[in-house]
């Protein structure tokens, strides 16, 4: 299967796609934190008919709840409101959208599923929506106690460690989409 993994920083959804046998390969506007292959471009320019399945983390700080009192109402939200609607009219056959509660739920539509890190393997919350096109639900892995506080409101000087998804979503991903 041909993957393609935008707004991807840390590539761990890539590389969770590569070990699974797939060809997969993470677009960003920035270098990739970690080895692999990675395009550094504009997501737009990439997606096509070409690949099978298309993953996208856009990024939610115009999008999230939290940023409603800076965000509502402007040019910056609208923006990242018609980037993902570009994102879900890609002309790929499956699509993931990943991102927080917010403006996507308010205003395009309400998220197909809502996951928790704890339910693949990693003791902490931190609620994630996933948007779907021809993709299951993701099946939780290995639902754990939770041990952590909540990582987004406790890593807020680290946002791109704050944003890298955990490694056992990573890995569901990889196993039960790309099966799908």
């Amino acid at each position: 299967m041909k993957v393609i993994v935008g707004c991807e920083y840390s590539g761990r959804v890539r590389d969770a796609f590569i070990r699974y046998g797939h060809q997969a390969v993470s677009v960003d506007l920035v270098s990739s934190s970690s080895k692999g292959p990675h395009i550094i471009a504009d997501i737009l320019d990439i997606v096509s008919d070409k690949f099978d399945l298309g993953i996208f983390f856009p990024p939610c700080t115009a999008l999230c709840n939290s940023g409603n009192r800076w965000y509502a109402g402007t040019e910056e939200r609208e923006e990242s409101l018609e980037f993902i609607i570009k994102l879900m009219n890609a002309p790929i056959n499956k699509i993931a959208i990943e991102n927080p509660s917010g403006a996507i739920s308010s205003n395009i539509r309400k998220p197909d599923q809502i996951i928790q890190p704890y339910q693949f393997g990693h003791g902490w919350t931190k609620t994630t929506c996933l948007w779907l096109k021809n993709l299951p639900n993701l099946t939780p892995t290995k639902i754990v106690p939770i041990t952590q506080p909540n990582r987004i409101h406790h890593s807020y000087r680290a946002s791109t460690k704050r944003t890298r998804t955990p490694g056992g979503i990573a890995t569901a991903m990889a196993k039960q989409w790309g099966i799908a």
